[in-house]
């Protein structure tokens, strides 16, 4: 710029990758939400209202498909607000959501057996189930941009922290590893292993 003349105010161009940031950091607040209603879903009417622990091999169709579902949510929980696996990476995440799909789906079938001697799932239960897969669908659109940048990419899971405030990535790690937790107690009970209904006696269900 030469003396004299006016300046010119130079606005930042964002790039590519920018928007696509935006749209992870949706995505997270979205599965933070999808976390919270799932852990509402889990305690009150997995635990406390059918208390399917107490139920062992009566419900370990039930209890063993949550605990697969609940490890590959902890995946999600723990590795997306972290890393950003590019490449041939992105296949693996893929196959993370995928399978996740498949056994939320399973579950739907699985349960109306299960659940036959309470009556039916209950009926504020299929609300929740219908809100969290409207969330898991808009968190999913939120990420695909993400997921074909990442495709695109050299392969590699690298560490690159999503552009989300540090308590949300403290909350969603804190959340897989709860989800986790949840997972194994089902896996527990399922297997017909001692204390497995705990808190709940043989009285309570």
């Amino acid at each position: 710029m030469n003396p004299g003349q006016p300046s010119e105010l130079v606005v930042p161009r964002r790039g590519k990758w920018d928007g696509e940031l935006d749209k992870v950091k949706t995505a997270l607040y979205l599965l933070a939400f999808q976390g919270l209603i799932g852990a509402f879903d889990t305690l009150f009417y997995h635990e406390w209202k059918a208390r399917l622990p107490a139920r062992g091999r009566r419900a370990a169709p039930e209890l063993a498909l949550h605990s697969a579902r609940d490890f590959f949510y902890g995946v999600l929980f723990c590795t997306l607000p972290w890393l950003a696996p590019k490449g041939e990476w992105t296949i693996v995440l893929l196959g993370v959501i995928a399978a996740e799909i498949i056994l939320t789906l399973w579950d739907f079938v699985v349960e109306i057996a299960v659940r036959r001697d309470l009556g039916d799932v209950y009926a504020g239960e299929r609300v929740t189930h219908a809100v969290m897969g409207i969330m898991y669908g808009a968190m999913l659109a939120s990420l695909a941009p993400a997921l074909n940048f990442w495709w695109g990419s050299p392969t590699g899971l690298t560490v690159e922290p999503a552009a989300i405030p540090e308590w949300l990535r403290i909350v969603l790690s804190a959340m897989g590893v709860g989800v986790v937790g949840s997972g194994l107690r089902d896996l527990y009970a399922a297997l017909g292993l001692p204390g497995g209904g705990w808190p709940w006696g043989a009285n309570d269900v």
